[in-house]
């Protein structure tokens, strides 16, 4: 028995048209940004990226016209675009509000607060997730590690910093980007709209006053493995086994100093295994089917 193509759900309807170009002026002004763009790469198909970017702060969002534009000007087809748009989660495919707002729900954040925050977030605001509110000024999302995790849990805005966060202050930071209040990040660069954002990421420099100045970089616990590969060596430490809490030390016994490759966290300390541990022999305890 074969069923038709409306009990499948399948659309017969006319082939989508061809995108709409650009207006002229906005083509032209595109086209100066894109050259500068493709002059940076030996070939000129590596500049999608950044050239999407372009095209997403032209609008807010990556658009059929935006997408023919960077085909147009790579010698590509939509088709090649359109698998590079779609892959990466940085570019939206609909429009969005001003301000990104993403909540980390990766492991640490999520269990330090991130998915009470997530979800708090989704009530107060009235959207799901992708979801834009009504005044089109915050489009909410839950997003994956930003490998801040020495803040968690953080929150982003357009990619800035907000660390630390808590289910009221993640409540305050959308009040005051939805009723223009001063926000500023934690760390980084003065927070700019999401248009603005994706030109700063297609390569342009940021030309506000103090935002090259600005300073922000990851947290110290981030930074140990860095402070370990340039031979540095971290303060020494007493690292007590897992079964059993601080004991009392000689106190004429030298305090090691570990070496840059020792392990610091007493969660790295050895424990019996199956393979080390006769009472517990590696294997099925019993034949299968019983």
């Amino acid at each position: 028995m074969t069923t038709s193509s409306s009990e499948r759900g399948v659309s017969l309807g006319m082939p989508e048209l061809p995108a709409p170009a650009y207006p002229d002026d906005v083509r032209a002004r595109l086209e100066a940004d894109a050259r500068e763009l493709i002059a940076r790469y030996p070939d000129s198909r590596s500049a999608l990226l950044p050239l999407l970017h372009l095209v997403q702060s032209e609008e807010g969002h990556v658009t059929r016209t935006g997408m023919r534009f960077c085909a147009d000007v790579l010698g590509l087809t939509t088709a090649e675009v359109t698998a590079v748009a779609t892959f990466y989660t940085m570019y939206r495919r609909r429009p969005g509000g001003d301000y990104q707002v993403g909540v980390c729900t990766n492991t640490l954040c999520a269990v330090m607060g991130g998915d009470a925050i997530f979800d708090e977030l989704q009530e107060y605001l009235g959207v799901g997730n992708g979801e834009t509110t009504d005044d089109k000024k915050i489009t909410l999302e839950h997003i994956e590690c930003n490998a801040a995790c020495d803040f968690a849990p953080v929150v982003m805005v357009n990619w800035e910093f907000f660390d630390n966060q808590t289910v009221q202050s993640a409540k305050r930071l959308v009040d005051d980007l939805r009723s223009g209040g001063t926000v500023s990040p934690t760390r980084g660069a003065p927070l700019c709209s999401f248009k603005e954002t994706a030109r700063i990421l297609a390569g342009f420099p940021d030309e506000r006053e103090g935002a090259v100045e600005a300073s922000g970089s990851a947290g110290p616990a981030s930074l140990v493995g860095l402070r370990l590969a340039k031979g540095e060596t971290a303060p020494a430490r007493v690292v007590h086994p897992r079964d059993g809490g601080p004991h009392d030390e000689p106190r004429d016994r030298a305090v090691h100093e570990p070496s840059p490759t020792e392990h610091l966290s007493s969660h790295d300390a050895p424990q019996d295994t199956s393979a080390s541990d006769p009472a517990h022999p590696a294997g099925p305890t019993a034949e299968e089917g019983e």
